[in-house]
């Protein structure tokens, strides 16, 4: 079984040649207390029946698959959004290595991230002294000029009280001047937008809370931006591309495009780009503050309404064309500055785009899934489409929003028949494809054992995932591309439409049989 240098093979073909097959047989022959196949088939089958998804949806104690991840997962990607910030995790470090693999996977770069490693007597005494020593070792390690801690359900469960520890470990002799915004992250409620949103607040309450006087709104003649949880890093390239054409004086309160997208030139960046400590100082004094996914930044809204004083533009996920309209429009109408002639033309190529495709995309019938914002925005795009939602799925929304969402999709008479899920997870999406078949799937790179099983139920079942969200583990280079404005519409718009057509190649390819629409013009 010995593979030679000169032809190495991966798991597949690898284990399709015929003595890896005979050895597999051999294991499941005489060491697997193995089902028989034949009722392997038979409750696969039950499981893809209207009976299964009643006592599916009926689940309350278990969930699988659940379409969403914890909250310091979210903490870690806002901390790797500020300039030469160390996200610092208190808690086991087993968690931590699951956020770096997570995010590893997803941007094919290193990620930056410690734990104070607590254990057993931890757990039962508090983590104080590993909040000290880890402070001090991270500082002395990494270099950092700021550490952003959050917690895991370890330090959560027990109570530890971060505020106290990191002031404890300041009076041992951590430097006293040192940045060290917190956030409670609890893994057991909320999930990773909740995380970004408790260490984005955490982090704006250290620099501007008792720091506020002498600051007003409109002083520095510029407006903030809060992207949330945000994976792909086209999108805070195109807002500062946008903004930067209209003229718009702007900071993006945790970007971190650079640090997670280096060069590889024989130079390691641990630290690159990033927000400002500066920049958060002077937040307050920005005209207004832009929530670019406010679904999921209530604690940063009332936080910067607050303390900041900002009144909150209102306005969606800038995603599609009349959303990105809307958007641009109340940028225009809070600075001043006209849009210009180059993102006028951008809106009419997307318009363009939209009126070659349209008729490929018209009536075809989706299921989605992904975050509260993402998700509108997408269903809003394909009801601009003409397209057909009919089952969305979120697992970390809450009624308003699904009344919220059931307002656009009233709107349309391609989205008034679309069920709406919230706090249900993968499984019941298999449930929903199962037994009212969609024409596609899109979402993150988990709905490909959705595909995998509709299509072992028969060719005619199968539902193809197009893959736009978060996680995207089994594809490359995803995550560099774009999703808002007028050119992240283009590029959602090139993917959707082009995978409706490789689908009909599928369809299409029998020789004398069913090739009567493969052809070279569509």
């Amino acid at each position: 079984m010995s593979q030679t240098v000169e032809n190495i093979k991966p798991s597949y073909p690898l284990f399709r040649d015929e003595e890896y097959k005979e050895n597999l047989a051999n294991k499941k022959a005489k060491y697997e207390e193995a089902v028989d196949p034949a009722k392997i088939q038979e409750v696969f089958e039950w499981t893809t029946t209207e009976e299964y998804k009643t006592l599916n949806f009926q689940r309350e104690a278990l969930t699988i698959n659940p379409a969403k991840a914890c909250q310091p997962l979210g903490a870690v990607l806002c901390s790797l959004g500020f300039e030469k910030t160390l996200p610092y995790v208190h808690g086991s470090q087993g968690c931590v290595a699951y956020f770096r693999t997570y995010f590893n996977r997803h941007f094919k770069e290193p990620v930056a991230c410690v734990s104070d490693s607590m254990t057993e007597d931890a757990a039962v005494f508090g983590g104080q002294k590993n909040m000290t020593a880890g402070l001090e070792n991270a500082k002395a390690l990494y270099k950092p000029d700021m550490i952003a801690v959050s917690t895991t359900c370890m330090a959560e469960v027990i109570g530890d009280d971060l505020n106290a520890f990191i002031n404890n470990a300041k009076k041992a002799g951590f430097p006293q001047d040192f940045p060290t915004p917190f956030a409670h992250t609890p893994s057991f409620v909320g999930s990773h937008v909740t995380g970004w949103d408790n260490m984005f607040e955490g982090i704006a309450r250290y620099f501007t809370l008792n720091t506020m006087e002498g600051k007003e709104p409109g002083k520095n003649g510029k407006i903030n931006l809060v992207p949330g949880f945000e994976t792909y890093l086209g999108n805070y390239r195109v807002i500062h591309r946008m903004l930067d054409e209209m003229g718009v004086a702007h900071t993006l309160l945790s970007d971190p495009t650079e640090v997670l997208d280096t060069p590889a030139d024989g130079e390691f960046r641990m630290y690159a780009g990033g927000t400002t400590m500066d920049e958060v100082k002077d937040a307050p004094n920005a005209t207004t503050t832009f929530l670019l996914q406010p679904w999921q930044l209530e604690k940063t809204k009332k936080f910067v309404e607050g303390t900041w004083k900002h009144e909150i533009p209102k306005a969606n996920i800038p995603m599609g064309l009349e959303w990105t309209d809307e958007w641009l429009m109340k940028v225009s109408e809070v600075t001043g500055q006209p849009i210009p002639a180059s993102l006028t033309k951008e809106r009419g190529r997307l318009v363009d785009m939209m009126m070659d495709s349209h008729t490929w995309l018209h009536g075809k019938k989706f299921a989605i899934w992904g975050d509260p914002d993402f998700v509108m925005g997408l269903a809003k795009f394909l009801l601009e489409m003409g397209a057909e939602p009919i089952h969305i799925l979120c697992n970390n929304a809450n009624k308003r929003w699904a009344k919220a969402l059931r307002s656009v999709l009233d709107k349309a008479p391609c989205g008034k028949d679309c069920e709406i899920h919230i706090g249900n997870d993968l499984w019941h999406m298999r449930s929903l494809v199962f037994t009212n078949k969609p024409d596609f799937m899109i979402g993150n790179s988990y709905g490909k054992f959705i595909q995998r099983d509709t299509l072992h139920k028969g060719q005619a079942f199968e539902v193809p995932l197009i893959r736009i969200g978060f996680p995207i583990f089994d594809r490359h280079h995803l995550h560099r591309m774009t999703t808002l404005g007028y050119e992240g519409a283009m590029y959602m718009l090139t993917t959707i439409v082009n995978s409706v057509l490789e689908r009909l190649d599928d369809e299409t390819r029998g020789m004398g049989t069913t090739d009567y629409n493969y052809d070279l013009v569509r």
